[in-house]
């Protein structure tokens, strides 16, 4: 599904970027960590055509994110195809233009939700199944799911494309304090402080939507972990988190070449 694109580059868009650095190491790196995000969910089935986004502020630069062009697969975006937009519209680095739901959401959320330094969103399929579901998405009935315990909001208000800032606005809004933000009828929408973070998060919740979509086939009563067992699973898991899933970008990295 190919929506509206956004608007091109403003006359002004040359003057802004050469009035900033746009190329240092740290803001390579975060290129290639993105790409790798990006080419991996790829190869795992997580994309969809040349729809969703994943973004990330800039480093050094809190008013500018880093996106997945429009018209590009995420096969196929690689660290120097990547767009550097500001929250205006303006594209200060790059060739083409975002999609323009990546300006409605993801520019709305970074600005709204400072925490929110990568922003991943996605139509993966099991996680989005789960969004269309009765009552809450995601069930602790495993341990993989766990991960998320106590970090996850719903998004009940679907009101089609988000074209506009408004409804932007709105899903930032409707994220608050969670990570991950479950939108109904939709997809997902995966809020980090880092990008190894996002992709780390991406990358588990479809697992357990997975597990609990084939446990749900088998038509019998899900048993849910005990609260007290669940929180407590989920604090010995987030120890570790930030360590894991740094070094679980690192494996994406060598394995796509980055």
């Amino acid at each position: 599904m190919a929506h509206q694109i956004a608007s091109s580059l403003a006359p002004d868009a040359a003057f802004l970027s050469n009035s900033r650095n746009l190329d240092t190491p740290e803001i390579w790196e975060a290129r290639k960590d993105l790409s790798a995000c990006l080419q991996m969910a790829a190869r795992l089935g997580l994309a969809e055509g040349i729809c969703n986004h994943f973004s990330a502020v800039v480093p050094g630069h809190d008013d500018l994110f880093l996106v997945n062009p429009y018209g590009l697969s995420f096969a196929e975006v690689t660290p120097e195809r990547l767009l550097i937009c500001d929250y205006e519209e303006h594209v200060l680095a790059g060739d083409g233009v975002p999609e323009a739901t990546a300006f409605y959401i993801h520019a709305r959320v970074h600005k709204n939700c400072p925490r929110a330094r990568a922003a991943f969103h996605t139509h993966m399929p099991y996680a989005t199944a789960l969004s269309m579901t009765e009552g809450d998405p995601l069930l602790f009935a495993g341990q993989t799911a766990l991960k998320f315990y106590g970090r996850i909001a719903v998004d009940t208000k679907f009101n089609g494309l988000a074209l506009d800032v408004t409804e932007g606005d709105r899903i930032a809004a409707a994220a608050g304090n969670a990570d991950i933000l479950f939108m109904r009828h939709h997809g997902v929408m995966v809020l980090a402080t880092e990008i190894a973070q996002a992709w780390d998060d991406l990358y588990y919740l479809e697992r357990a939507a997975e597990v609990q979509c084939l446990a749900m086939a088998t038509g019998r009563r899900l048993i849910p972990v005990p609260p007290e067992v669940a929180s407590h699973t989920a604090r010995q898991m987030r120890e570790e988190d930030a360590r894991s899933a740094r070094l679980h970008l690192a494996s994406i990295r060598r394995q796509i070449g980055l």
